[in-house]
């Protein structure tokens, strides 16, 4: 690892040196937890570990610069951070002995109007697509990890509401939701095809994780009722 008097231009005003020991003990320490984990590592978690008074931040934007250039980034994923093979060299990365399973259109269509529209219930997709969705395609979703119960609606039937998951920014490349593209980036790709409506807008999609004024958590007894956990014994 490259030493702090090495590359003066590593830290930013607003990040404070440590003195040079414990400096390279802490990027040691973040460095290994995140290689190691096979999940996307909180600021918490690190924080819990690392020396008394030493914060996280600084260290991991000194970590994000040292491996920007490289073959292997670390990247940011909501408030998480993991190690990610540089985008640039996808193309040198096989995967023949890897089945890939690819979504249905159906799927993928189910898919963005969760990512853009979270929370969203069943019916409001099937309102959006202006089709039925069957319980399987958002089960693939659900199985993919992309896509999970966020809550229950506050209205007649109590219907559960989904949304998208770290797993699912972490696959597309997202470091928060706010980063899935706008209308003229979706254009500029070629997948809004044809002519657009005048009042056509792509929608800002909200918080990930904090439920809306509408929504209450899913307890024990919904998870019981969706049949993702056995009921409880009563004796």
């Amino acid at each position: 690892m490259t030493r702090q008097e090495d590359d003066p231009g590593l830290f930013t005003a607003e990040e404070a040196p440590l003195d040079d020991l414990r400096l390279r003990e802490a990027l040691r320490i973040v460095e290994a937890l995140i290689f190691a984990s096979a999940a996307p590592v909180s600021e918490t978690f690190l924080a819990e570990r690392l020396p008394k008074g030493v914060e996280p931040g600084p260290i991991l934007s000194q970590l994000q610069r040292h491996y920007a250039p490289r073959g292997v980034n670390l990247v940011r994923v909501d408030d998480h951070w993991a190690f990610r093979t540089a985008a640039d060299l996808s193309f040198a990365i096989r995967k023949d002995d890897m089945e890939v399973k690819k979504l249905s259109r159906a799927a993928l269509e189910v898919l963005a109007i969760i990512a853009y529209h979270q929370p969203v219930t069943r019916a409001e997709i099937e309102d959006i697509r202006g089709v039925q969705t069957s319980k399987g395609t958002i089960d693939v979703l659900l199985e993919a990890g992309w896509v999970r119960f966020r809550g229950r609606r506050r209205t007649p039937g109590r219907p559960v509401t989904f949304g998208t998951t770290r797993d699912f920014l972490d696959h597309f490349g997202l470091e928060e939701l706010r980063d899935l593209p706008g209308l003229e980036e979706l254009k500029g790709a070629g997948l809004l095809s044809g002519r657009i409506p005048p009042n056509f807008h792509v929608p800002m999609p909200g918080d990930g994780d904090a439920l809306s004024a509408d929504e209450d958590p899913i307890t024990q007894l919904d998870l019981e009722e969706l049949g993702l956990l056995a009921p409880r014994d009563e004796g």
